[in-house]
Order: C-alpha cells, then structure tokens, then sequence
C-alpha cells in the first residue's frame, strides 16, 4: 500500500464527524486502493444475537463480541455477492474467536503473509483459492489503552512489513476518528435529549401544575401522604385514582420528587390526548421517513423518561387494541421505534392516573386485565375535596396568594363568610374548580374582601319548604306586558333576601332545630348565619 494515499486516506476520515461516515469512510478508502480486495471493521460490543449466532457454541462469554459494523470490497469471481452486507456468518465474533478475536483479544496486530499456505487459520479456504487471496492484515483500533475494534484487510497482492506497518499507523489514525466521532454522537444524543426536555416537561411542570405543593392537613390527605412516601423509595408501578381534578398529577410528581430518580426527568402523557394512529409514534418514537409526515427521527416518550419516571395520564383512555403494545413495553422494558429495527433497553418507573374505575373496565372488557395488574403494584386513591373540608381554607389562602401574584391582581382578604361560602359548597369539580373559582373571585372582588358569592353557584335550593311561593315571585318578576325577561343579579339577591326573611318568620325567628329557619330553606345553619350577615338582616323587635 502506497504511504501517500494512507494519508491522504487518514486525513479524509478524521474530517468526518458522523460516526457512520467514518466507520464507511475507512474500508471504502481502503477497498479503493490497488490490491485491496476487502477490508472490514468489527467493533467491541455487548453481545445481543447469542441465541441465534452462528459462532455461539464457539464463544466462551457470551456477554461481549465484536460486532461487524463496516464492510467494502470488490469481488472478482463471486458474482451476485455484496461485500457490504453486514449480517452474514462473521457478523459476530467471540472474544479469541479467529483471527478477528485473537487481534481483539490481545490488542497486537497480525499478518498473514500467504494465507494459501496456512490454511489452518484461514475459516474460508476456497473462498481465499476463488478470489485469489494473498494477504491478511489485522489491526486493533486502541484509544486510550482500550481496545475499540478490528480492522481486518483482504489483499490480492502480498503484503510486506513495510505496508504492514504503515496500515497500523493508519488504523491508530482511524481509532481515534472512531473515538471522536463516538464522542460527537453522545453529544448530539445529549443535545437532544435536553431539547426534547425542556419541550417536554419544562414548562408543563410550571404551567400544567397550579396547585404547585402539596396542601393541605387533613386525616385523608395525611393516609395519601404516608403511602406516597412508602412506595416512593421503591421502583415498584403505582395506579393513582379519583375523581378528575383531585391532583393526580401532583400525587404523580410527589413520588418522583421523593425517589431515587429525582434528577431524571418525569414525562408525561395524557392518553385521552394522543390520537389512535400516533399512539406508537407518541409512545415509542420513530424514525424518519417510517410513515407520512415523518420528516426527521424522533425520540419516545418512553426513550425521554430511562432512567426516570413517566406518568400516563387518563391511562383508561388507551384504546384496546394499542394496549398490548403498551403491555409488552412494560414486562419487557424495550422499545422499538416505529420503522426502525434497533430494539432499546429501558429503565422507566412508570406511574399511572385515571377518574376511571378499572376493575369494572375491565369487567366490560374495555380494559386488559393483564395491564391492569401491571399498573396498579401499588393501588392510591385521592379524597375529593368534599371529604377534605378542613383543607379547604389552607388551600384556598395558598390559591389567593398565587393568583394576586400571577394575575397581578391587588391582594384580597379571605373573609370568615367567604371561608363558609367555600365550605358550604359541595365542589364536583375539586381542587381544580376551587382553583378556578379562587381566580375569578380574585379578578372581580378588586382590593376589597374576597366576594365568593360573585362566582360561586350555591349547591343547595333556596327553597324547600315553600317552593310555590318562592316560585311565584321568580315567575312575576321575570314576566312583563311585552313577555319574558332575564333577572338581574340585583333582582336575584333581592329574591333571595325576601324569601330569608319569609323562612324566619315562619319560624319565628328560629334558625337551627326541627323547623327552624335553616330547615325550611334546607340548608346548614352556618350558612344561614352568614347569609344574614351578608343580606345584613336583623331580628326585628
């Protein structure tokens, strides 16, 4: 071989930055030189094909191999062969296995000067006899004392020490091209995957969690506490459930937080949200070009979360037949993105959510039973905010607090009777609704008391015992000469006042018992007295 174009060779691929185009670049620059009939590149690698290797009853440890990664010749008397397949009988080598193995092994470089006169060492003889095989020169690729791979060369000109010599000079050149371009590749793997975060779960952990901490002292929340930081110290799968707008996703975040994978990302997924045909893509990735639209690679969210934690949301929401995909993901910790071939290794804790009872989806045969089981290790339930009525004034001072700061909105008192206004209410909608309506009464009350009574719907009649009068006032003040009409707020409370004041005396002025005022109007005494001090209404005397 030509000292001059070795160089020119060496100086061409270590201005290559793919990983692949330098792996290419070595043997296609190697199989254009004169003589050359193959050269070829094998990688130290784990060991991934042992059950169906052809050289497995030949290899003692079958946990690492050189890999065959590049390959480029030109055959003379084998028509129809590709010398660039990768996947045939030497795509695997053991560790001493051949001449390969032995290069690898030992780190030294080996020449067969006549390989037709040693055909001990040769593995194929009448492929060496049919395209006139002269020469073999093996070259380990070492960086920084490690041992990356073999470069082998095939020539159909004898190879002398000189030529020998000047190979492996090339072949420490192209190790550390190999190195670097490895590097590289970590890098932009990395890069990515710090994009991918900060699209991913940056802003959602900001915005998509208002409630921001945990809040709150009840009984309830405290047995919810305690099994969030039992199960948190384990990887073990946990089914959270409830009602919507319980705080599942902060329940979810909780556990991350207080794991041993808190410095890795918490993905998540809402599963009511991924349209059917994108479940794969969303979940496991793809590569480009795998279906239309696919313009570039993209990475899962199951692939964004190894080695951290990923939430999915509204899991029951997952259509049935894309459940076994998801099924198979989880008991064998693998993914393969969609169009790819490439099977990766994950390490996700995966953490589940749904307002649904599953037991019973299951019962109907919406829901695989198997992936039930396989989600729900470690079963919590959240309390709605009706059982959790002491925490409601802290929540709902954290909730002003956060909505004058954010809204920049003048910061309002949170009264005693706008305290029993929300203690009154029965909340369907939980912590999101009492979320929801803290803002607005914040947006309308404008530097004075907190005037929950602006936006909150009351959760009782405001009547019950006299029903056909209060009626009739409704009817006659909605209706005119001309027709109907819509009452005023005004109107509304005035109503409401004149029927309070109906309800205490026919009572007598009596508010609790059996026949008391609040009786009458069915509801809690408490919420009498403060509609009193609203309305302003005194005993007459």
């Amino acid at each position: 071989m030509e000292a001059d174009r070795l160089l020119s060779l060496a100086v061409a691929v270590a201005a290559e930055r793919n990983f692949q185009g330098v792996l290419r670049a070595i043997v296609q620059g190697l199989a254009s030189h004169p003589g050359v009939a193959l050269a070829r590149i094998w990688l130290h690698l784990p060991g991934d094909i042992c059950d169906s290797c052809f050289m497995r009853n030949a290899c003692r440890d079958r946990t690492q191999c050189f890999h065959l990664v590049a390959s480029a010749g030109t055959p003379i008397h084998s028509p129809g062969e590709d010398w660039s397949f990768l996947q045939g009988h030497f795509r695997r080598i053991p560790m001493n296995g051949l001449k390969v193995g032995s290069v690898g092994a030992t780190g030294t470089a080996m020449l067969i000067q006549d390989v037709a006169s040693e055909h001990e060492r040769i593995a194929r003889p009448e492929w060496v006899r049919r395209e006139g095989i002269r020469s073999f020169a093996g070259h380990p690729f070492i960086s920084r004392d490690k041992v990356l791979g073999v470069l082998a060369t095939f020539t159909r000109e004898p190879l002398d020490d000189r030529a020998f010599a000047w190979l492996g000079t090339f072949a420490n050149q192209a190790a550390v091209a190999i190195a670097n371009a490895r590097a590289f590749e970590e890098l932009d793997r990395l890069r990515t995957q710090l994009e991918l975060e900060n699209a991913y779960l940056h802003e959602q952990v900001k915005e998509g969690l208002a409630g921001g901490e945990i809040v709150g002292q009840s009984p309830a929340l405290k047995e919810v506490l305690q099994q969030i930081d039992m199960v948190a110290r384990t990887d073990a799968a946990v089914l959270i459930t409830g009602e919507s707008g319980t705080g599942k996703e902060l329940a979810a975040r909780a556990i991350h937080d207080r794991s041993a994978r808190r410095d890795r990302p918490l993905v998540t997924v809402n599963c009511a949200s991924v349209p059917r045909e994108l479940f794969e893509s969303e979940f496991f990735g793809h590569v480009k070009g795998a279906f239309t639209g696919a313009v570039r690679d993209r990475v899962g969210r199951f692939q964004l979360a190894d080695k951290g934690t990923i939430f999915l949301d509204e899991v029951g929401e997952i259509p049935l037949e894309l459940q076994s995909k998801l099924l198979r993901v989880l008991q064998e910790q693998q993914v393969e993105r969609v169009g790819g071939d490439n099977v990766r290794q994950l390490d996700v804790r995966v953490i589940a959510a749904t307002n649904h009872d599953l037991r019973q989806e299951c019962d109907a045969g919406r829901f695989r039973r198997d992936l039930y089981y396989r989600l729900s290790v470690f079963p919590i339930e959240l309390p709605p905010l009706r059982n959790r009525l002491g925490d409601i004034e802290l929540l709902a001072a954290n909730f002003l607090d956060r909505a004058s700061r954010r809204l920049n909105c003048p910061k309002v008192q949170l009264t005693d009777q706008a305290l029993s206004q929300l203690m009154a209410y029965h909340w369907p909608g939980n912590i999101r609704e009492l979320h929801n309506v803290i803002e607005r009464a914040v947006i309308l009350s404008q530097r004075g008391p907190l005037r929950i009574d602006l936006v909150l719907e009351p959760s009782e009649p405001l009547a019950r015992s006299s029903p056909a009068r209060f009626a009739a006032q409704v009817k006659e003040a909605r209706e005119d000469s001309s027709g109907s009409r819509v009452l005023s707020r005004a109107e509304l409370a005035r109503l409401e006042r004149d029927n309070t004041i109906a309800a205490l005396e026919q009572s007598g002025w009596r508010i609790s018992g059996l026949g008391g005022a609040a009786d009458i109007l069915g509801v809690k005494p408490t919420t009498l007295a403060s509609r009193l001090k609203r309305f302003g209404i005194e005993r007459r005397r």
